[in-house]
């Protein structure tokens, strides 16, 4: 079971009202302490409503742009599970500057407290968009960057400073670089909202999911039960200190293929419809993990077909 990993704790998650934030610290809070930070930015309080319920469990509203207030929260503290950044390639291309800010400054700021608080480690939301479109599948950690956004950049450079702290000070650190992850509590309605929610709410409205571009364009989809498992492992792993590790599934399904099996789960006779390409998106995306099983572990129990039912499921019941 996931929240046996990790007990009796206390632990911080960065962004923990976001997607991926709110869902790691629901499996964190039931053996232990979690202080969520967020800002609300893109975080909502609807992921955490029910957790603030809990006496172990502390929501402190402020930006990883404001260190004197990590260094606050970050004091006796034993894991940082670092999640808070301005997600988005789109929003990047737009607008480079404050994802610069929130994302590299934001993430130094991270680590400078957990130096300074004596934090045990820090687990860092790292991203497949390092890759960009080197045509070489499945991407293994070794391959040189090649990011094609603003976001991509800021990822990378995070993951520079991560293995810097580790070996200038000690800090123990992970990146893990997520493929395309989804799942519940993902925000459909969002100008930038990933692809799985956006299809689905269509679907659910008996519209044609968009496809941008011709739909030939792959990707490794990895559901969020596997991330949090990731994220846990690479806390309680000493391997994979001062590493960057692929978190996915090693299969990957185009997005035309994508739009059909939620049409077909939904029983809806409806075809996508087309749209020019989003600036800054890559064409194919497939992971080598065979890192992240040797060093820490992790074993992806969930492929598309699985993944899709729970989160369909989800959205189906939080219609109602």
């Amino acid at each position: 079971m996931l929240e046996n990993l990790i007990k009796g704790e206390e632990v911080v998650v960065t962004g923990g009202a976001g997607f991926i934030g709110s869902n790691l610290s629901e499996v964190l809070s039931v053996h232990n302490n979690v202080t969520i930070l967020d800002n609300f930015a893109t975080g909502r309080m609807k992921n955490i409503a029910h957790l603030l319920e809990k006496e172990n469990v502390e929501l402190v509203e402020g930006s990883i742009t404001d260190l004197e207030l990590l260094k606050k929260v970050f004091k006796d503290k034993k894991y940082i599970f670092h999640q808070g950044a301005l997600p988005s390639v789109e929003r990047s291309v737009k607008d480079p500057l404050t994802t610069n800010n929130v994302n590299i400054t934001g993430t130094l700021n991270v680590l400078l407290a957990a130096r300074d608080c004596h934090v045990e480690k820090v687990v860092f939301a790292a991203s497949s968009s390092a890759y960009g479109e080197t045509p070489t599948l499945p991407k293994v950690e070794t391959m040189k960057p090649s990011p094609l956004s603003p976001y991509a950049v800021t990822k990378i450079c995070c993951e520079e400073y991560l293995r810097l702290f580790h070996e200038l000070y000690g800090l123990r650190t992970t990146s893990l670089r997520y493929f395309n992850v989804y799942g519940p509590k993902q925000d459909p309605n969002s100008q930038y909202a990933a692809v799985i929610p956006r299809f689905i709410k269509a679907v659910m409205r008996n519209e044609p999911p968009t496809i941008y571009g011709d739909g030939k364009q792959s990707r490794d989809f990895t559901f969020i039960k596997d991330v949090l498992q990731a994220n846990l492992k690479a806390a309680v792993s000493e391997k994979c200190d001062g590493e960057v590790c692929n978190i996915a599934t090693g299969k990957r399904i185009t997005v035309e293929n994508l739009a059909f099996k939620i049409i077909k789960a939904f029983g809806k006779n409806l075809k996508p419809v087309y749209a020019p390409p989003r600036p800054g998106d890559i064409k194919h995306s497939l992971a080598d993990i065979s890192k992240a099983k040797k060093l820490m572990g992790y074993k992806p129990e969930y492929n598309i077909d699985r993944g899709l039912k729970e989160t369909i499921t989800y959205f189906i019941e939080e219609e109602k």
